[in-house]
Formats: structure tokens, C-alpha cells, sequence
């Protein structure tokens, strides 16, 4: 399993490519063979994946019941402008506009990498920063109510 860790400042370029970070490359040994998938996020960011964990992803979404609306309603929009990512001689990927445009990110801007276990978050660094201006007390209540249960035996005690 691809476990990929860090944060990392970058900037698009004004023909919207990415220069990925050496540190993070060392992380994907293979993917100059493999190759990459960028896709929309949940929120207002793109998911960089590597194409072994889109295989697996692509592979549980198959397994989906085509006969249940709400399941064709999610692939069409989970899988909504995919595009497979090459990298050029210089370590660069070149981001859609199109999927660029989708989540509000723009040209020449500064963006933040965000890895998060065997997928790459692309935020605007504005955006991303943005997200952690809560206040801390709000993350020991989110800590509690989505790891609070982990330690529970099942007998209750």
C-alpha cells in the first residue's frame, strides 16, 4: 500500500504545469512507468493518484449496482474529468484547466500538496490555510467524535 506523507508549497505556472517535489517523487518510485490520475476533490481542491490506488478505486466503483440512481449519480460525478498525468523531463505534470477552473484554482498561483495516505490533496495555499483557522478546541472535538469510540471494547467496558 501507497503511504505518502507531508506537506508541500509549489506554484502553477502559467501553462498550468506543477513541478513535483523531489522529496514527494521519492515517494512514488515508479511513477515515470505508472503515471498518475488527477481528479476533483470533495471540497474545493484536486486528488492526485497514484494509478495502482485509481485502478482499486475505479475497481470498487465498478462493483457498484448500475441499476441504483444514486449510484450512477456518484460515478458520473466522482470520475467527471479524470485525466491521467505524465511527468515531463523536469519532474512537471501538466493540470487541466478545465479541472483547474471546476475547484477555483488559478494560474501562476501558489498551491499546497497535502498528502493524505495514498492520495495527493492540490489546494490553492489561501484555501488550504483557510481551513485550519478554527479554533483548536473545535479539532479535540472532532478527535473525540470520529476516534473517541476506537479504544471501546465491544463489550462496553
Amino acid at each position: 500500500m501507497v503511504q505518502l506523507l507531508g506537506e508541500f508549497d509549489c506554484k502553477l505556472d502559467a501553462k498550468g504545469r506543477l513541478m513535483v517535489p523531489s522529496s514527494l517523487k521519492k515517494q512514488l518510485p515508479n511513477v515515470e512507468q505508472e503515471g498518475l490520475v488527477v481528479n476533483r476533490g470533495f471540497e474545493k481542491h484536486l486528488v492526485i493518484y497514484p494509478k495502482k490506488v485509481w485502478e482499486k478505486i475505479v475497481e470498487d466503483l465498478s462493483k457498484l449496482n448500475p441499476y441504483e440512481q444514486k449510484n450512477r449519480e456518484f460515478i458520473r460525478l466522482f470520475t467527471r474529468g479524470a485525466t491521467e498525468l505524465t511527468l515531463d523531463a523536469t519532474g512537471r505534470v501538466n493540470l487541466p484547466n478545465s479541472l483547474l477552473e471546476s475547484v477555483g484554482i488559478e494560474i501562476n498561483t501558489e498551491l499546497v500538496l497535502a498528502c493524505q495516505f495514498d492520495k495527493i490533496e492540490v489546494w490553492s495555499k489561501k484555501s488550504y490555510e483557510a481551513l485550519f483557522d478554527k479554533d483548536p478546541a473545535d479539532f479535540a472535538l472532532l478527535a473525540a467524535e470520529v476516534m473517541g469510540d476506537k479504544n471501546r471494547r465491544e463489550d462496553g467496558k
